[in-house]
């Protein structure tokens, strides 16, 4: 797959494209579905299937403070997206000159000149353009004068109501792991690289893999039964704990992993956390001794869970 960042990175080899836009904040299976049917119509028309994307997202750009907690930072939507056969990815920086940018302009830049869009697929609500002003019936407009086709997004429904990114981090948020993990097609995972911490669990006897997120918010938080990639060949079973770590002055999401039975060094390496059910969550104690017992008895009920639900 090919990453083309930003406008100046699109040369004249790009032109010539089946397009979507999109956050695909998770990549989910109403993601899945839309991609699917991008892929079809790109083989029909011999052309790359190419997903826009903007970083950050529209909405962490104008209101920060008000954004949804993403599910997937770009790091992790990437291989997503190579998973499901994306030939292109163009993510577009978004700043004030985009934000500012005429919708006119957008489609003349980005669409025609830039990727020579054939067929384009949108959600019906997708704006753009300074002050949200392009909507889908101006590219329809647009295209129809200018000869590429545009067609909607139909929504997903699964368990009697739709999938999207609003519903998965509801459930994540609530505990519900394995609801998620329907609407997603996979478990939820979190991925990043293994950093020095404070070795507090190494002292307790938990050593663990403390691994950096990047995030300011993460959409889950207490102990979890984990799946952990990137250890050895093979998946390995883990406990993990998602937080801020308030007893220790914490701000920002960690991730914590204990792989049981396991003492090699992994300092250093980048590794996907599957999120597999959560056990309980957060909570103070008030003395390492009984945080010591409890971790004990998380170990234990996720031993137990990995034994019913592996085959």
């Amino acid at each position: 797959m090919e990453l083309i960042r930003g406008l100046k990175s699109l040369k004249p080899k790009h032109r010539g494209s089946v397009a979507s836009i999109g956050n695909f904040d998770g990549v989910h299976l109403g993601h899945l579905a839309v991609l699917a049917e991008l892929k079809a119509k790109a083989r029909e028309l011999h052309l790359p299937a190419t997903v826009v994307l903007f970083e950050p997202m529209p909405q962490e750009y104008f209101a920060p403070e008000r954004a949804p907690i993403r599910l997937t930072r770009f790091g992790e939507k990437w291989p997503l997206l190579e998973a499901a056969d994306v030939e292109r990815v163009l993510c577009l920086h978004f700043d004030q000159a985009l934000a500012t940018l005429a919708p006119e302009e957008f489609i003349r830049r980005v669409l025609i000149q830039g990727l020579g869009v054939e067929h384009l697929t949108v959600g019906d609500d997708f704006r753009f353009g300074r002050e949200r002003s392009g909507d889908f019936a101006m590219l329809q407009s647009v295209g129809g004068r200018q000869g590429f086709e545009v067609e909607t997004t139909a929504s997903f429904m699964l368990e009697g109501a739709r999938v999207s990114s609003s519903r998965i981090r509801s459930l994540l948020m609530e505990g519900e792991l394995e609801a998620a993990a329907r609407l997603l097609g996979r478990p939820y995972g979190l991925s990043g690289h293994v950093i020095y911490g404070e070795k507090l669990g190494r002292t307790l006897g938990f050593p663990t893999a403390n691994i950096a997120l990047g995030r300011k918010q993460a959409p889950v938080s207490g102990i979890f039964v984990s799946r952990v990639h990137g250890v050895e060949t093979r998946p390995l079973p883990g406990v993990s704990y998602v937080g801020v770590r308030p007893a220790l002055g914490g701000t920002h999401p960690v991730l914590e992993t204990y792989l049981p039975g396991y003492s090699r060094e992994i300092y250093g390496r980048r590794l996907r956390v599957d999120l597999l059910h959560r056990l309980r969550e957060d909570r103070h104690f008030d003395s390492l001794d009984a945080l010591v017992a409890q971790m004990q008895k998380d170990v234990q009920a996720a031993t137990a869970w990995h034994a019913d639900h592996t085959s």
